[in-house]
């Protein structure tokens, strides 16, 4: 029995396909939309909230102008980034920078957007005054180092490129004073796809004691405290889903045991979320292509780890299923793979899947079709990691609309566009 979710059924999809060939990402609004919602009413408990959407864990428009229209903001780490956010609706202090060892031309488009300019390093207070000017809100990024465990994904905060000591940070909130900088915000970042509650209870404790800290170190009060991102989603069977409430009554009870007592309440609480926010409602779906069978048996698809990289390069797990077989026993062990040309290229390594039906085998009687397989949880982090190594070309994005319709909201790459940042003048040209 096949328990994960996903929004068409083989009749839906096979009329899809028609239109856009394999691979490509399906997203869904609507249960975007109700999760966004979902998060909201958690965090409502608190003075005033706002979510900075990950810009990275799905960096197109379509998706962003949905969570604009929610009230929530961009998380941004690159030029590109930031316009696209402004494209989106977003703009002034819903765009927060939180890059690192960032270029000149970077903060001077966040500070001209009116963008939160999130600092990584001590040293860039001097030289954002040098180069941008230091504006009137400045938030910095706390590195707890050993004081605090990272996880697998994102490493130990000791070992991480990211962030102000503690020391740093507290001399960087007196040396911006000192220059005139009126507002302030406090910002972490210590893990990726963390499914523990108390870990981010913890987190959410620990910038709320700094927070006390610099208030009587320094006189300066932060307007907001930003918990960062890292929450994560249940790839895996046996892993349960964040509980937003439980998480947030947390939360709650830590605000109010360290700020309200400090005399820092009212704060407003922010978080950088993005892959729980589209991670669960976004698929990778692409066509069993070869079946081979050596020393073991390989399902081969059209897309490979240049359509998501996860796997690949984390080992990550993603549930696949194959519709129309939602149902049919789990007889058959897989490594389901792609074409590229690198042994890692495996999204799934002795799956245990039903008898999949390949193109290579079914040429006679499905005109080439093999069964579609879908790979789940790629709604974060997924065709944002693309690359274009072998040659290959990045899917495209389609979006599933409230009304049941669905709209193509990026393209698949081609050719052309692989050939268009070389200069070929003088080259033959490609026939």
């Amino acid at each position: 029995m096949d328990d994960k979710y996903f929004p068409l059924d083989k009749a839906a999809l096979e009329d899809l396909a028609k239109r856009y060939p394999t691979p490509f990402y399906v997203y869904d609004e609507k249960a975007i939309i109700e999760n966004v919602r979902n998060i909201k009413a958690a965090f409502s408990v608190f003075p005033s909230y706002k979510n900075h959407f990950a810009v990275k864990a799905l960096p197109n428009p379509y998706i962003l102008k949905l969570l604009a229209a929610e009230g929530f903001g961009a998380d941004c780490s690159s030029l590109p980034e930031l316009m696209l956010a402004e494209m989106s609706g977003m703009k002034g202090e819903d765009v927060m920078l939180t890059s690192n060892e960032t270029p000149t031309k970077e903060y001077a488009a966040a500070k001209k957007m009116g963008a939160v300019i999130n600092l990584d390093d001590f040293t860039h207070i001097e030289y954002l005054e040098r180069t941008a000017g230091l504006p009137e809100l400045i938030s910095m990024r706390y590195n707890p180092g050993p004081l605090k465990e990272g996880n697998a994904i994102i490493g130990k905060p000791e070992e991480a490129k990211y962030g102000f000591t503690r020391e740093q940070l507290i001399e960087g909130y007196s040396v911006l004073k000192q220059k005139g900088v009126k507002r302030f915000a406090l910002h972490t970042m210590v893990a990726s796809n963390e499914l523990s509650i108390p870990y981010h209870v913890e987190t959410a404790r620990m910038l709320f004691e700094l927070a006390a800290e610099i208030f009587g170190k320094t006189g300066v009060r932060v307007e907001f405290i930003n918990l960062g991102g890292g929450v994560g989603i249940p790839y895996k069977p046996d892993q349960i889903a964040i509980d937003y409430k439980v998480l947030v009554a947390g939360i709650k009870k830590a605000y109010d045991e360290i700020l309200v007592p400090a005399k820092l309440d009212p704060m407003e609480i922010r978080t950088e979320w993005g892959r729980v926010i589209t991670g669960p409602y976004g698929w990778l779906v692409s066509r069993a292509v070869h079946k081979k069978e050596i020393y073991r048996n390989y399902i081969a698809l059209d897309s490979c780890m240049a359509d998501l990289m996860r796997p690949a390069l984390y080992g990550a797990h993603h549930h696949i299923s194959i519709p129309g077989k939602e149902n049919a026993p789990l007889t058959e062990t897989y490594d389901v793979v792609g074409s590229l040309c690198e042994n890692n290229d495996k999204f799934a390594i002795q799956r245990q899947l039903p008898k999949i039906d390949t193109a290579a085998e079914a040429s006679f009687v499905k005109n080439g079709a093999g069964d579609f397989v879908v790979i789940h949880d790629a709604g974060a982090h997924g065709r944002a990691m693309g690359f274009n190594y072998n040659g290959k070309l990045r899917c495209g994005e389609l979006l599933l609309r409230k009304d049941g319709k669905v709209v193509q909201i990026r393209r698949a790459e081609t050719a052309d566009d692989y050939f268009a940042t070389l200069d070929l003048k003088g080259v033959k040209k490609f026939s």
